[in-house]
């Protein structure tokens, strides 16, 4: 559904036409291409059919710069296009995104077949940026420098009828020696609060039961508007809104974590007993060279408080491997953390340079067999705690959000799948009354694996949902319509629920 707040300048095109969006990165990213989406939808383009990548009249790349061999990717894909683009008179290719931002002239230089180049903070150009490119008949590289309009106000195609993003903030005023993000996005720009409340009002009132509160840093929410209690304000907030059944934000940074959102976290029902707490590093020292501004001591302290006021929340983490200077030491620091936090999850990368950034300057490149071994090790403990952690799942009743498209093996195994409400994927037997995405059921967890959870029993109760409603209309609307935005990388957060690979785009 698109909403028609704000609505871009109408830019003439056929209805015939089609696009396709490519998403790579981080949560936001995946959140803008909803609204890329939004934007030529309310141009006059429709979404290409599902299976038929590259044939779209337009294609965009929503690109991220922070993924290793990041621009080659992209330039790879740009070369298959080409010859597609060649016999097709009338295609445009867009590139937009975090890449885009930083490359700017030397996309077009590389790949001059492309005819639209734009920025993250001017992505509402799109539709016009395209209309220009056909008219002038040459290329068009518009990047803002800082953030034209709040992106909310643009209209959204959303992927999902029942979970939607919220975002709360762009930008982001760390300094991270491996994140290029600040720079690409620029300082943090918070919304008013009651813009942020005025939003998910009304995506609640189109169905939505489930929202997560988007945030390049998410709990500094408030820096910019002089609060320092806004973001657990917001949080009890949402816990007033009818019809709002589960909350949930990504990612929060260790250092503006406060215990008024912990309180704010235990105390509103709505808001789910999940949290995602990026660590980056067990050592002090590694900790200290990334400009992570907390240590050790105080991460696990935040973990041991959420742990009292939310025993059985689930907490997930990033996690790099191999910084440069990492000595055996300071991994087995990282190990040490692991196993008194005890996460139920956590995303780990092996440190690669990222060009823009200090770390990629800086002395100590850790060898890659190296960085090989060290990974192996951390992966091989938390995937024994994981396995732990959902073994005590078994034998308990939990409420699941049913999901569409979350258990690939769900048609052979005759299952279902949903979360429940601390994020953990539940495969369950499909029962006999109807069960649509965003409806409720519950069951008693019989199995555990490190990755997701079992219930072979009957579903003990089955509640339809408005969401479930809004999902089978919006399904109904889309039956005589062509299916799928052409999402990318990262199968990620709403609608399949987060927590998600973060640590790898520096959302924290």
């Amino acid at each position: 559904m698109t909403s028609s707040s704000n609505r871009s300048p109408a830019v003439d095109v056929r209805s015939s036409k089609t696009y396709e969006i490519r998403t790579y990165g981080c949560q936001m990213n995946v959140h803008d291409s909803e609204r890329l989406a939004g934007l030529l939808e309310d141009a006059g383009y429709v979404r290409a059919p599902r299976g038929s990548e590259g044939d779209a009249d337009v294609v965009v790349f929503n690109t991220c710069a922070v993924r290793e061999n990041a621009d080659n990717k992209l330039y790879g894909n740009l070369g298959h296009l080409a010859p597609k683009k060649a016999s097709r008179p009338g295609m445009q290719i867009a590139v937009g995104g975090c890449l885009a931002q930083k490359d700017r002239d030397t996309i077009v230089k590389r790949a001059p077949w492309v005819d639209v180049v734009f920025g993250t903070h001017n992505i509402g150009k799109l539709p016009v940026l395209l209309e220009r490119a056909r008219v002038q008949e040459e290329a068009q590289v518009e990047i803002a420098e800082s953030l034209e309009a709040f992106p909310s106000t643009l209209p959204t195609r959303r992927e999902s009828a029942y979970a939607a993003w919220v975002s709360i903030s762009v930008g982001c005023n760390n300094t991270c020696t491996f994140c290029i993000v600040p720079a690409l996005r620029g300082k943090e720009k918070d919304r008013r609060p009651g813009d942020i409340l005025a939003e998910i009002e009304a995506l609640v009132a189109d169905g939505v039961s489930e929202i997560t509160l988007l945030g390049q840093n998410v709990n500094a929410y408030g820096s910019d508007i002089g609060d320092r209690e806004a973001f657990s304000k917001l949080l009890r907030a949402c816990g007033g809104i009818d019809g709002l059944e589960r909350v949930r934000f990504t990612s929060p940074h260790p250092r503006d974590f406060t215990d008024d959102v912990i309180a704010a976290m235990a105390e509103t029902p709505n808001v789910m007993p999940q949290l995602h707490m990026p660590l980056q590093s067990g050592s002090d020292p590694v900790l200290k060279a990334m400009r992570r501004s907390y240590r050790q001591e105080r991460f696990l302290g935040i973990i041991d408080k959420v742990r009292a006021a939310i025993p059985h929340a689930a907490i997930s983490t990033d996690i790099i491997v191999g910084f440069p200077g990492e000595t055996e030491e300071d991994f087995e620091q990282t190990l040490h953390v692991v196993r008194e936090a005890r996460f139920a999850q956590a995303f780990t990368f092996q440190y690669s340079k990222r060009p823009g950034t200090p770390a990629a300057e800086m002395d100590g490149q850790i060898p890659k067999k190296v960085v090989q071994e060290r990974y192996e090790r951390l992966v091989a403990l938390q995937e024994e705690i994981s396995w732990e952690e959902n073994k005590k799942q078994i034998g308990r009743t939990v409420e699941l959000m049913v999901a569409e498209g979350e258990g690939r093996k769900d048609d052979t195994t005759h299952r279902l799948s949903g979360r429940a409400p601390d994020n953990r994927l539940v495969h369950f037997t499909k029962p006999d009354d109807e069960v649509r995405p965003g409806d409720v059921v519950t069951v008693e967890i019989t199995y555990a694996a490190p990755h997701h959870l079992l219930a072979e029993g009957a579903v003990l109760d089955v509640r339809r949902t408005r969401a479930g409603d809004a999902w089978e209309r919006r399904t109904a609307e889309k039956a005589a319509q062509p299916a799928g935005v052409m999402l990318g990388l990262p199968k990620v957060g709403v609608p399949e629920p987060l927590p998600a690979a973060t640590g790898g785009c520096s959302i924290d």
